[in-house]
């Protein structure tokens, strides 16, 4: 039995931190980080049947057609991922009544719709990426006993080798996208961009982004290791707060999840985009176009 110090529910049985309760969800998931983007996308269902909201967190559940999803606002960061990822399973996977895991296992689909920095000139401000990877420059993954693949364990090491970032407060891990969805949103039929590579996700917007205000950084030159690194055909594309901890812990609770992301500022060209919300609405229009087109 699952103690209720570690999963806790509210007093009307909904996960605590979402404030959602089993039959209020979709197993097609879409997380974006902004609370204000969430009408932003429900504004495309034929109709909401569940609007929830609690602290950062704001879920809406409806339909296109036949095909149910719900979108919620992660807020910011990969602390903020492993709340969500965790409560999202629960409601799907862990017998609330019982606190007890399922007898069966159900996944999810889940879709990051997110704004991004760019790290390459030749992938323009305004552009769609999809992560191919995801590039842990955080902790969390630490936290949780897991195993890596053997392209992945190749990246992260050739990763490392190249940047030097690897000491006592930094140890990147690397996680793959799940292979079907990249396939369908990469593919020329369904393709969503032309653009994907590995996105790096930092624990932080300056210093960890290499931005400086007035600290000092430990990585001064910390986007030209990114964006200068190359193993085979990969290369880090684009860097955010939420991709290495979605990937990683999707894998490990056994769901399907994709990252895709609108470059809003491009550090190696150092330009910001002139209309961020048009963009930002454009991916998620063309995102929903091409879920929704997909049989049942």
């Amino acid at each position: 039995m699952i103690a209720s110090s570690e999963l806790i529910l509210n007093n009307r049985g909904a996960v605590y931190h979402l404030d959602l309760r089993p039959e209020e969800i979709a197993h097609t998931i879409i997380t974006v980080g902004d609370p204000g983007r969430v009408p932003i996308v429900s504004q495309h269902f034929d109709r909401i049947e569940y609007k929830r909201s609690h602290r950062e967190f704001v879920t809406h559940t409806g339909y296109i057609g036949r095909k149910r999803l719900t979108v919620i606002s992660s807020g910011i960061g990969t602390d903020n991922i492993d709340i969500v990822l965790t409560e999202l399973d629960a409601l799907v996977n862990v017998d609330l009544t019982r606190r007890e895991p399922t007898a069966s296992h159900t996944t999810l689909y889940i879709f990051r719709l997110g704004t991004c920095g760019g790290l390459q000139p030749d992938v323009p401000t305004d552009a769609m990426v999809v992560s191919t990877h995801g590039l842990g420059l955080d902790n969390l993954m630490h936290y949780y006993q897991t195993t890596y693949t053997s392209e992945e364990t190749q990246i992260v090491q050739a990763f490392i080798a190249h940047s030097q970032l690897n000491h006592t407060a930094l140890t990147p891990y690397l996680v793959s996208a799940d292979a079907q969805l990249l396939n369908l949103f990469t593919s020329e039929k369904n393709e969503l961009t032309p653009y994907h590579g590995i996105t790096a996700s930092c624990p932080g917007f300056y210093g960890p982004q290499g931005r400086q205000v007035r600290l000092k950084l430990a990585f001064p030159d910390l986007v030209d290791r990114l964006s200068s690194f190359r193993f085979q055909s990969h290369r880090i594309t684009n860097f955010e707060m939420e991709t290495s901890a979605l990937y990683g812990l999707g894998k490990l609770l056994g769901h399907q999840c994709l990252s895709i992301s609108t470059i809003v500022a491009n550090r190696a060209a150092h330009t910001f985009s002139k209309q961020p919300q048009l963009a930002i609405e454009q991916m998620i229009k063309r995102f929903l176009e091409i879920w929704s087109s997909l049989p049942d």
